[in-house]
C-alpha cells in the first residue's frame, strides 16, 4: 500500500504528465528544479533504503514505537531532524492551522537553515514506515501461530471433554443399572415374603378373631424399579 508521509516535501500538484518540482536545501536561498516527477524520487530514495530492517534487539514493549525504531537500529541524526521531528513541527500551534502549501514551505525553510537535506527526512521516513511494516508481519505470524496453536489445543481439550462425559455417563448408567437390580430383588423378596405371611395369617385366623400377622407391604418401601 502507497505511503503518503512525503505529501508536505514533494508535490505534485500539477497535472499527473506534467513535472513536479522537488525542493531541497542543498543551497540557501534557492530551490533546485528536477526533471524528475515526485513519484520518481520518493521510488529513488526508497530504493535506497533496505526493504528488510534488521532488528538487533528484542522489543520488550510492541506498543512502544520508539523501542521498535530502536530495535531496528533507526537513530536520529546529529543535527536532530527526523520526519517525527517534522510531524511535531506541522502540529506545533505555529503552523498548524495555516494552509498546507504554508506549512510546507515553513518546513523547507527550517530545513534549509538547519543545513538538512530534504531526502534526508524521506529516507527517514521511509526507514521507520518499513519498520513498522516488518515488526507488523513479526506481530502477524505470532498471532497466527498463537492461533494455530491454541485451535489444536482447544481440539485436544474437546476431544478429551467428550472422552471424559462419555466415561461419567457410562459410570452414571452402570450405577443407575446397579440400583435397578438390587430394586428387582429386592421386589421379588417381598412379594416372596409377602406370600408367605399370608400363609402364616391364613393359619393364626384360625385361632383368632383379631389377625396379628401383617401381610401387606411396610411403609416406606422403596419404589420399584423402572423399567
Amino acid at each position: 500500500m502507497a505511503k503518503k508521509w512525503y505529501n508536505y516535501f514533494i508535490s505534485s500538484d500539477h497535472p499527473a504528465d506534467s513535472t513536479a518540482d522537488v525542493e531541497t536545501s542543498s543551497s540557501a536561498g534557492a530551490t533546485n528544479k528536477s526533471p524528475r516527477t515526485a513519484a520518481q524520487t520518493v521510488a529513488e530514495i526508497a530504493s535506497s533504503v533496505s526493504a528488510e530492517p534488521n532488528f538487533t534487539t528484542p522489543v520488550a514493549d510492541p506498543n512502544s514505537f520508539e523501542e521498535i525504531y530502536r530495535s531496528a537500529e533507526i537513530r536520529a541524526p546529529a543535527h536532530g531532524y527526523t520526519i517525527l521531528k517534522v510531524v511535531d513541527m506541522l502540529h506545533s500551534e505555529h503552523i498548524r492551522s495555516l494552509p498546507a502549501e504554508v506549512k510546507r514551505s515553513s518546513i523547507l525553510l527550517a530545513l534549509e537553515a538547519a543545513g538538512v537535506k530534504l531526502e534526508e527526512i524521506i529516507e527517514d521516513a521511509v526507514r521507520r514506515d518499513r519498520a513498522l511494516d516488518t515488526y507488523e508481519r513479526v506481530l502477524q505470524k505470532s498471532l497466527e501461530e498463537l492461533e494455530a496453536r491454541k485451535t489444536e489445543e482447544n481440539h485436544r481439550t474437546e476431544q478429551e471433554m467428550e472422552r471424559l462425559v462419555a466415561e461419567f455417563r457410562a459410570r452414571i448408567q452402570a450405577n443407575n443399572d446397579e440400583i435397578a437390580r438390587e430394586k428387582e430383588r429386592f421386589f421379588g423378596w417381598r412379594l416372596q415374603k409377602q406370600q408367605a405371611e399370608k400363609k402364616i395369617a391364613d393359619a393364626v385366623s384360625y385361632f383368632t378373631s383379631e389377625n396379628p400377622i401383617t401381610a401387606g407391604g411396610t411403609v416406606n418401601a422403596p419404589s420399584p424399579p423402572t423399567k
